[in-house]
């Protein structure tokens, strides 16, 4: 099924949370590590990509509940399944085989669930490779004392993306998604990344979706762009669309909704936090309540893809899903063509 085809018809959901669906198991230290872990040097509790390999069958479950929600499009478990984030664990050597193993997972829920009775008007669905932002930026230095100063290079980035890329593509995904974008410049190594991938290994590219993060009130990402400068800087990709997701939630995100839906060439995607966190750092936005803002974007058609970040629930998506089906996907604009 071709997802630009259906992107025509109407408006996708993506799904919800896997942090908060994970932290739902209570997981201790010893879940986390396994059997295969279980003697491993440091401490790997909070590294939730591992149990992608340790606990796979609660991976797939997540993935099953938001399919059954009405979610379209599912993310691997791969947010920080990089060798430079998994470096916090000492696990930079298992990038690779965590990123085939989440894609694995996705693959799996997708190929269960439409084999069940509940997916009898269901036609497909997607896994969306998820590349992380990291945890070390090109645009910002550490060390407050020297500004200059850069705790990665361009390179180690790319290089660091193309292993994940590779290893994404090998387990199976239909697209990437390069998203929670804090610092452009981090996802533009992971663009050149994709972009040499596919072209020094002879094969189709596959379609990209790109999803910044904006920060505060200002509308600005936190190494300091616009909407509108972001945008520009990752237009060349000619991503399959482009979004926002993290940080904010639905009502705080809606004016840049808005704004990217009106400077946007391609399709837009949203997928807001459940609310702000409170002074526990829990999510408190009911279902119902993000899905009516959501609703409101898919009517004054902002939106093409639409679902939730942290704090949102399968419940969410499902609340969501079925508040955004009566109404028409945004329409690209019709672009003049070049002298």
């Amino acid at each position: 099924m071709d997802i630009r085809k259906e992107l025509e018809k109407r408006i996708l959901i993506i799904d919800g949370a896997m942090g908060t669906m994970i932290q739902r198991h209570n997981l201790e230290e010893a879940d986390y590590r396994g059997e295969r872990f279980k003697d491993w040097h440091t401490d790997v509790k909070g590294n939730n990509d591992l149990l992608s390999i340790t606990q796979p069958q609660i991976i797939e479950e997540i993935h099953l509940q938001y399919l059954a929600a009405g979610a379209d499009i599912i993310e691997t478990n791969t947010f920080s399944s990089t060798s430079i984030a998994q470096a916090d664990y000492d696990m930079q050597s298992l990038a690779y085989e965590l990123n085939v193993a989440s894609a694995k997972c996705a693959r799996n829920a997708i190929e269960k669930f439409l084999a069940s009775p509940e997916a009898s008007n269901r036609s497909g669905a997607w896994v969306a490779g998820a590349i992380g932002p990291l945890n070390k930026t090109l645009s910002l230095s550490p060390d407050v004392n020297n500004p200059g100063y850069r705790a990665v290079t361009f390179d180690e980035v790319a290089s660091a993306y193309t292993e994940q890329i590779k290893a994404l593509v090998d387990g199976g995904v239909d697209v990437l998604l390069i998203e929670t974008i804090f610092d452009t410049l981090n996802a533009k190594a992971a663009i050149y990344a994709v972009k040499k991938f596919f072209r020094d290994n002879k094969m189709q590219e596959l379609p990209i979706m790109i999803s910044g993060t904006i920060t505060d009130a200002s509308g600005r990402t936190l190494s300091g762009q616009t909407l509108e400068a972001f945008y520009t800087s990752i237009r060349h990709a000619k991503p399959l669309s482009v979004g926002l997701n993290c940080a904010l939630g639905a009502t705080q995100m809606r004016p840049h909704i808005e704004e990217l839906s009106q400077i946007a060439e391609c399709y837009t995607s949203a997928y807001p936090n459940a609310g702000l966190p409170n002074a526990f750092g829990q999510y408190d936005e009911q279902p119902h309540e993000t899905a009516h803002i959501i609703e409101e974007w898919a009517q004054e058609g902002f939106v093409n893809i639409v679902g939730g970040c942290c704090g949102t629930t399968p419940d969410h998506i499902k609340h969501i899903a079925d508040e955004v089906r009566k109404f028409r996907p945004r329409e690209l604009p019709v672009l003049e063509e070049s002298l």
